[in-house]
This record gives structure tokens, C-alpha cells and sequence, in this order.
């Protein structure tokens, strides 16, 4: 990795180093899924092998075409969309896109999703033998359940509880993407772990709208979608920080309007181990670069060897 991303310790050793309960990482700047496609669409910009991980965007076991549009909308404060989980599927995924990731020496972490139990039980019979490329397989579950009248699976302990175990046959650590639509998060995240989750991410999109006032109607194609930027920060960190507080031993992913080295620092003081990039990247697809950058030069200058040392710093006396 080149000096520009990572300054190197005086012993040579690399003071981003991380790790997300037993899975190390190079820095702990991961792409968000959704926001940096299936594969290597942003090689042409960044080097993708410089990022402590690429989350794909999530995949179910069958090709899905999303929702129809508009499904973007920029809003004051970031955006909020309705793509709808487009994608090609797993099969064709890992066929035809992960073989030219595994080339590039991408550090991936595969997403899943799925409308019911059985897609997330099929999706994850299809993960059972991935490369050792494949770090993590982040499960999101807060997508709508078709079999609880649109009700997202992390929105109750229960159905949270049921996706977790239907997921049991994958080998390597699953990390709960999870929803701050309800009303007690450390619940969820609770259930999630008794389930055998081994990690969370925490957040995914806060549920909102937009209206065209000319057309006196909803302005996305799907009607309501996800907030994301830099307006639901708080709302995240809040998050990180009361799972940390009520579970400080599960490996917790912060994500939310991270936009510069300071929001990294941010959540993991709130108790993050690594965090993810995601409205950002459309604004500036390179800014990972920088934030890697900026996180080196703030350790130096504050005098932290290890990035890890500021981890929970917000819960000490």
C-alpha cells in the first residue's frame, strides 16, 4: 500500500490496523453496500485494495430488478433513494464479478438479503464455499418481509432471531446490518447475537419521503425510501453507542454520514471497531483516499500508535 494512504509506524508497523471481531483489517474504512456496486466499478478512481474492505452491494439468491424511478433523490443533507436491492444474484455473482475482485486483492465482505426466511436460507446455501477472499457476509435484514405484511425482519427480536439462524450454515463471521426504524435497537442487536451473529452493523437508512409539490405526490417511483448522509449521523453514532454501552464485547460497524476522518474517529469512540463510507462515495468516489490519509495524520499528531487505542474512549470516565 502505497505511503500516501497509510503512513507507517516508526517500528513499521501500519497504526490503522484493525480488526472486526476475529477478521483483520488494513484501516477501518470499509465502502458501504449499495454505494460502490458489485464489483469493480470504482477501480477506474480509487484502488480498491487500499480500503480496509469493499462491502458489495447486497445480493439475494435470484436476479431482482429493483424498484422503478426516480430512486435517487438528493435532499439537504444527503439523499435518500428507493433502488430496491437491484441486482444480478448470486449465482451469476459469484461467476461472472467475484473471480475479477479476488484479482484485484479486494478485501470483500459479500451483503445478502431476501423476502422471506427460504430466500435468505437459499442465498446462504449458496455461501457455504466461498474463496477465503470473502471476509464476512453481512446480512441485511432490513429489507421488507413479505410474509409479515412489509415488516422489516430486523424490526422485531423475533424475526431478526429466525434470519440469523436460517443463516447458520455459512462458515465465516456474519454481521447483522440492522435498522434504527424501532424503538429499542439494543434489543434487536441483542437477539441478533443470541442468534449467532457475529457482529453488527449499525445503521442502515432512516425511513423518510419526499413530495413533489407540483405533482402532488411522492417524488420516488416506490413512493417512501431510505435517508442516508450526513442527517442520520447522530442517529448512528447514538446507535453504536448504547449497543457498545449494553454489549461492549460484540464487534459493532459503524455506518451513517461518515464524510471525513473526524466521523471515523467518532464511531469508534462511540464503540465502533471499523466503520463504512456510503452517501459520500456518490458525491466524491475517492473520498476513502482521503479519510485514510486524514486518520493517519490524526493519530500522529494526537500521538494514538494504534487505532484501536480510541476505541470506546467515550464510555471512560
Amino acid at each position: 500500500m502505497s505511503n500516501e494512504i497509510v503512513a507507517q509506524g516508526t517500528d513499521g508497523t501500519n497504526p490503522l490496523a484493525t480488526s472486526v471481531g476475529n477478521i483483520n483489517l488494513k484501516n477501518p474504512v470499509m465502502l458501504a453496500s449499495g454505494t460502490a456496486g458489485h464489483g469493480t466499478e470504482l477501480s477506474p478512481v480509487i484502488d480498491l485494495s487500499s480500503v480496509g474492505a469493499l462491502v458489495v452491494k447486497s445480493l439475494s439468491a435470484y436476479e431482482w430488478e429493483g424498484n422503478s424511478a426516480p430512486r435517487l433523490h438528493e435532499t439537504p443533507n444527503g439523499m435518500i433513494n428507493s433502488i430496491g436491492l437491484q441486482g444480478p444474484g448470486l449465482p451469476y455473482w459469484i461467476e461472472h464479478i467475484l473471480p475479477k475482485l479476488i484479482d484485484a486483492k479486494i478485501t470483500i465482505i459479500l451483503s445478502i438479503w431476501g423476502r422471506t426466511i427460504e430466500d435468505y436460507a437459499v442465498a446462504a446455501d449458496l455461501c457455504t464455499d466461498l474463496p477465503s477472499a470473502i471476509e464476512a457476509v453481512e446480512l441485511n435484514i432490513s429489507c421488507p418481509n413479505i410474509e409479515d405484511r412489509g415488516k422489516m425482519f430486523s424490526h422485531s427480536p423475533e424475526s431478526t432471531n429466525e434470519v440469523i439462524q436460517a443463516t447458520s450454515q455459512i462458515k465465516v463471521p456474519r454481521w447483522a446490518k440492522l435498522s434504527p426504524n424501532v424503538t429499542n435497537l439494543v434489543e434487536i442487536a441483542s437477539a441478533a447475537r443470541e442468534a449467532g451473529a457475529d457482529g453488527v452493523t449499525l445503521i442502515n437508512t432512516l425511513m423518510g419521503m419526499v413530495i413533489d409539490i407540483d405533482k402532488r405526490r411522492p417524488l420516488l417511483g416506490a413512493g417512501g425510501g431510505g435517508l442516508s448522509g450526513p442527517a442520520i449521523r447522530p442517529v448512528a453514532i447514538r446507535s453504536v453507542f448504547d449497543v457498545y454501552q449494553a454489549m461492549p464485547d460484540i464487534p459493532i460497524v459503524g455506518v451513517g454520514g461518515v464524510a471525513s476522518a473526524k466521523d471515523v474517529i467518532e464511531f469508534l469512540m462511540a464503540g465502533a471497531s471499523a466503520v463504512q463510507i456510503g452517501s459520500a462515495n456518490f458525491a466524491n468516489p475517492r473520498i476513502s483516499q482521503k479519510i485514510i490519509t486524514d486518520l493517519g495524520k490524526w493519530c500522529r499528531d494526537n500521538e494514538f500508535e494504534s487505532i484501536n487505542a480510541i476505541k470506546g474512549l467515550a464510555h471512560k470516565p
